[in-house]
């Protein structure tokens, strides 16, 4: 805790060289930080860890309103979700919405998706890591009564589990989507061995869901 800015959220520690890389607020792991002190409180009943992971929130406070972003389930409700279950704080409620609410502009009904990067040369982009996110628009559906989040939300999943998956279980990392039709323009990866390929890691997340 004592190594970490007061103004970056840690990344990557290098146990080599004993060397820590932060972020700022922005980066899709902001959330984990926080969130994993709210767990650690609950373990150890330290307050100290409370004070830091209290602390740590203030920096992603304004990623309530990122609409440039898919990964608000992870940065958000990974930090404010446990922050709520830990402390019972209203104004965290209040955050969690927004984050819902800025996450669910992403969603374009005709693809049935919500859009993950907003970087060419894709023209709509949808990686298997989305599915992740969704635990968000559930618990605002349950959190507001709001309907829509839950109806993006499965719409989304069953999206993904007709398009990313191939008959063997394993599934593409992006699916690239023409916006104007809906149709799939192509099975790629970005981070695995091969179009071809499943990604573990994202493999995982995509299973975790939707099970």
């Amino acid at each position: 805790m004592g190594r970490v800015p007061a103004d970056r959220l840690p990344k990557t520690y290098y146990m080599m060289g004993d060397r820590l890389e932060t972020s700022n607020s922005g980066w899709w792991t902001s959330g984990f930080y926080p969130g994993t002190l709210f767990y650690l409180y609950e373990f150890s009943h330290d307050s100290a860890l409370v004070r830091e992971a209290k602390d740590r929130l203030k920096l992603l406070e304004k990623e309530q309103y990122n609409k440039g972003t898919h990964d608000l389930g992870f940065m958000m409700y990974c930090s404010y979700g446990n922050a709520l279950k830990t402390l019972g704080n209203p104004e965290y409620k209040q955050v969690l919405l927004n984050s819902a609410a800025s996450l669910s502009t992403r969603f374009n009904p005709k693809v049935g998706c919500i859009r993950s990067w907003d970087s060419k040369p894709w023209k709509y982009p949808v990686i298997i890591d989305n599915m992740m996110n969704l635990e968000l628009l559930f618990w605002a559906t349950e959190a507001s009564g709001d309907s829509s989040y839950y109806k993006i939300a499965v719409t989304h999943a069953n999206t993904t589990m007709k398009n990313h998956f191939r008959p063997d279980y394993s599934s593409y990392h992006v699916i690239d989507y023409d916006t104007a039709t809906g149709d799939v323009l192509a099975k790629k990866t970005a981070q695995g061995y091969a179009d071809s390929s499943a990604w573990a890691r994202g493999q995982s997340w995509g299973y975790t869901v939707i099970r």
